[in-house]
């Protein structure tokens, strides 16, 4: 059983506000400020310039705000998914009792995390091998088809195709685009690994992008996107960021370059330098065919010294004769030979030409050309359809304006206050009114009392 109730105890009753008052300076006293790192959600700015957000981790979420002078001070613009740490007071907001932090600094949380991880991740998988040495592949020296997985806008990529056109403009190049910051580069950049390694089509793939900080070049960090370049066919060449810049795919692909421009030249050889080299070659061979003729045609001279010597006659004008036969028919095989690979030498060297650079700018300019003139058509018609669905919204919303109810003869009154007179009732005489009309407004006093209807 239960003991009875004493109600001569003294009850000490509490209104919701009071309790709230005192929960709100208990948690003020306990927890005068804290710093506190997590995920923004929810964030929302208000035209009152205050900035309302919710903290979260992967166990909880506090709602927060940070009122306008401490907000207006931040240096960067806090959007959903940002990790930031705060200096915060604990508090209540009383009107609805909900615990909430009242922040007074934010910034970014620090780079330290994330390299705690990255150290992390690449302690992890050097245990598992993927960086060893002895399983990198070389480069292939006449890459044919080239795929390059990065933004379709980027720096990076213009540097890259620049590079490539000029050294090397007998190459295939591909862009494969995908996001190479956020939340959604890491899964594009291993479904585009797969797609391009599952495809044949590449005999490299070039994954890069410009610099940045670490948490900018932090896709190329994952660890799933570092298992895609290991698990790729064909060889995958890294180059993010900027020369002093490290990531996780760097180490797991086959080779690493300092800067997106260093791996263009990685990957294809120099045409000028090529060319020069088969000029050097065929000045070569025209050299030793030279020597191997004067070679034969001075043992031929002392063959045929010999012969002369033993006086054999009729054995020396047979074999004189087929010497002279085969020393015509040499000549004309080191002919043939030399023009064939003199007329292979200039039919590279036309291919190169036709590949200039040049040449390829200019149907890139008259591509840019044509989508130039269909963009500005189509720009042309969307204003034109949205200038006239805004003038029939401009006749429909005056057709229901009060204004166009004034127009025809109709007027509002107004009170002293401003306030819009509905009923002539408890107005009294001399009270100053103001009539709007369509073209303006009167003043007017009230000369005679309302009288009933009726």
């Amino acid at each position: 059983m239960h003991a009875p109730f004493d109600d001569s105890t003294p009850r000490h009753v509490l209104t919701p506000s009071s309790l709230n008052r005192l929960v709100r300076d208990l948690l003020g006293d306990a927890l005068p400020q804290v710093w506190i790192e997590g995920e923004l959600s929810n964030v929302a700015r208000p035209a009152s310039g205050h900035l309302y957000f919710t903290l979260k981790d992967s166990g909880a979420q506090v709602r927060c705000a940070m009122f306008k002078p401490k907000a207006a001070a931040l240096r960067f613009r806090p959007v959903d998914g940002l990790q930031v740490l705060l200096r915060a007071k604990v508090g209540l907001y009383e009107p609805r009792g909900e615990f909430q932090l009242v922040a007074e600094y934010m910034e970014l949380a620090g780079e330290g995390a994330l390299q705690r991880e990255f150290e992390q991740l690449k302690a992890r998988l050097d245990a598992e091998g993927l960086f060893e040495p002895g399983r990198k592949r070389a480069l292939p020296r006449f890459a044919r088809r080239i795929g390059v997985i990065t933004s379709a806008t980027g720096a990076a990529v213009r540097d890259v195709l620049s590079v490539l056109t000029r050294r090397w403009p007998l190459a295939d190049v591909e862009v494969l685009p995908v996001p190479v910051q956020g939340r959604e580069a890491p899964p594009a950049i291993v479904s585009m690994l797969r797609k391009a390694s599952a495809s044949g089509r590449y005999d490299v793939l070039l994954l890069t992008r410009g610099g940045g900080s670490l948490e900018d070049l932090w896709a190329f960090n994952e660890e799933a996107v570092a298992r895609a370049i290991h698990a790729s066919a064909v060889p995958v060449v890294s180059a993010v960021g900027h020369e002093i810049d490290f990531s996780i795919a760097d180490f797991v692909a086959d080779l690493r370059a300092p800067t997106p421009s260093a791996a263009a030249e990685l990957l294809v050889p120099d045409a000028v330098a090529i060319e020069r080299h088969l000029q050097q070659l065929q000045q070569r061979m025209i050299t030793l065919q030279q020597r191997r003729l004067q070679a034969c045609a001075q043992r031929l001279d002392h063959l045929q010294a010999r012969l002369q010597a033993q006086r054999p006659q009729a054995r020396l004008a047979r074999d004189h004769e087929r010497l002279l036969h085969l020393q015509r028919r040499l000549a004309s095989v080191l002919r043939e030979q030399s023009q064939r690979r003199h007329t292979r030498l200039e039919r590279l060297h036309a291919r190169l030409l036709a590949q200039h650079p040049s040449t390829r700018l200019e149907l890139l300019a008259r591509r840019l050309a044509e989508q130039d003139q269909r963009l500005r058509r189509a720009i042309t018609l969307v204003l034109e359809r949205r200038q006239t669905r805004l003038r029939h919204a401009g006749h429909a919303l005056h057709a229901v304006s009060p204004l166009a109810t004034l127009e025809r003869g109709y007027a509002i009154l107004f009170d002293a206050n401003g306030q819009v007179l509905r009923s002539a009732r408890n107005v009294a005489v001399g009270t100053p009114l103001r009539a709007r009309l369509a073209d303006g407004e009167l003043g007017l006093r009230v000369e005679e009392a309302a009288k009933p209807r009726g």
